[in-house]
């Protein structure tokens, strides 16, 4: 879906200066493999209009949770753009969960087992401090991944010296203060924003921020952060996230692609009612609450993006031209089908230990059954799982291939053979 008003155009248009990109990828765990599926798609379609050639085509990256792990490995690879999504799309369709967080028996035994006995044995254990478990799983592989394979952070003050990036921004949420932080590194100087509850801090962006911005709570462990003259715990980005889009427009973007983790197009991501409910396991209210987290803000910030969109449009072009509004043209792709079912049909890939740990919370290896897959499906790093989202990411950005062309001002791609080979790369 796609917000543009041609008889409003921006004060980029007005100079003939083309307007500035930017890209939000959401949060979502193993969703955000599907973010890199419709990485791929665009990079087909920007080959096939004969655009290889040109320039990164989103100057401005932000991220949050897994969505800012992505947008990160861009930023550092945005010199080569097609290059960098081959990488990124290699690495994550053959993860696997030890790849992410710990998933042997003992890992489990340390973390998993442990939380779960607090809840079980009650809350008055927790007077011993060894009781006291940080989190369900422990993410110190991620650590490592980020920093061997996915983001290599040390090319980002190159790749923006270059003139191939000019913002990257991820977000996170302080446990510490309550506070919505973004966190961004720029070509330019910028002074920081600051809002009720959220706020702005310029410098360099480190994989402890990306760890922080990607720790979905209880989930996985907070992580430290000095700001200023002391320190901070951080916990996923996605928390208290009031308005998803704002870090994009206060870095200068024209237009925002926003790729998201759950359909946002009037479904919901719960199953379909049935005429006798059970009560819900802890599984489903996990998994519910995570979707709160994780896919709510942004469909409201997109919501009320249009209505000022529409606003806007209203208003005299001259009036408007001696003002700072100006529209914000969105394209929007999102999973057309709900992620937790697809889930459901993979929990029996994750490992034995795994399984265990999330079947004493509600989840089944049974493909037919929704009811705990949601929790599944932001935890579900295995092939099998990765791969469905990529190729499901690929297909909706295909299916919007108009939209996505119109949005970034590409030509149409001649020949149909053409088309067809960029079809048959994507199926």
């Amino acid at each position: 879906m796609t917000e543009a008003f041609p008889s409003l155009p921006d004060s980029s248009t007005r100079t003939g200066v083309p307007p500035t990109t930017g890209l939000l990828l959401t949060g979502g765990g193993a969703r955000a493999a599907y973010q890199v599926g419709v990485l791929e798609a665009i990079a087909h379609l920007r080959r096939s209009c004969g655009r290889g050639h040109e320039p990164n085509p989103f100057p401005i990256l932000t991220g949050t949770s897994a969505g800012a792990l992505n947008a990160c490995a861009l930023a550092c690879g945005a010199d080569h753009f097609d290059l960098t999504v081959r990488r990124m799309a290699h690495l994550w369709s053959h993860l696997h969960a030890e790849n992410v967080y710990r998933a042997d028996a003992l890992s489990m035994l340390r973390s998993g087992a442990r939380w779960l006995s607090l809840l079980s044995l009650g809350w008055a254990l927790t007077r011993w401090r060894t009781l006291r478990p940080r989190s369900l799983l422990d993410n110190a592989p991620l650590a490592s991944l980020l920093q061997t394979d996915l983001v290599p952070l040390e090319r980002l003050p190159e790749v923006i010296a270059g003139g191939h990036l000019r913002a990257l921004a991820v977000t996170a949420s302080s446990y510490t203060s309550g506070e919505h932080v973004t966190f961004y590194e720029t070509q330019a100087e910028l002074q920081p924003w600051v809002r009720s509850q959220r706020r702005a801090i310029g410098g360099h962006i480190t994989h402890a921020h990306l760890l922080a911005s990607s720790a979905i709570p209880f989930i996985f462990p907070a992580t430290a952060l000095e700001i200023g003259n002391h320190t901070e715990y951080f916990g996923d980005g996605s928390m208290r996230q009031t308005a998803p889009l704002a870090p994009a427009i206060h870095l200068g973007a024209d237009r925002v692609l926003v790729i998201g983790a759950g359909r946002m197009q009037g479904a919901q991501e719960s199953p379909p009612r049935s005429a006798t409910a059970s009560y819900p396991t802890l599984a489903q209210i996990a998994g519910h609450t995570l979707s709160n987290i994780f896919l709510d803000a942004l469909a409201l910030d997109v919501e009320r993006a249009r209505r000022i969109n529409g606003t806007l449009a209203l208003i005299p072009p001259d009036v408007r031209a001696r003002s700072n509004l100006r529209p914000l043209e969105l394209l929007v792709i999102a999973p057309s089908q709900r992620l937790d079912g697809i889930a459901a049909r993979h929990v029996a890939d994750l490992p034995r230990s795994m399984r265990s740990l999330l079947g004493a919370l509600g989840v089944t290896t049974d493909a037919n059954d929704v009811r705990g897959a949601g929790l599944a499906s932001y935890l579900l790093f295995e092939p099998g799982y990765i791969r469905e989202l990529m190729a499901l990411g690929r297909r909706d950005t295909l299916a919007q291939r108009e939209e996505v062309m119109r949005f970034f001002q590409w030509d149409q791609p001649a020949p149909a053979a053409a088309e067809r080979r960029v079809a048959a790369a994507c199926a």
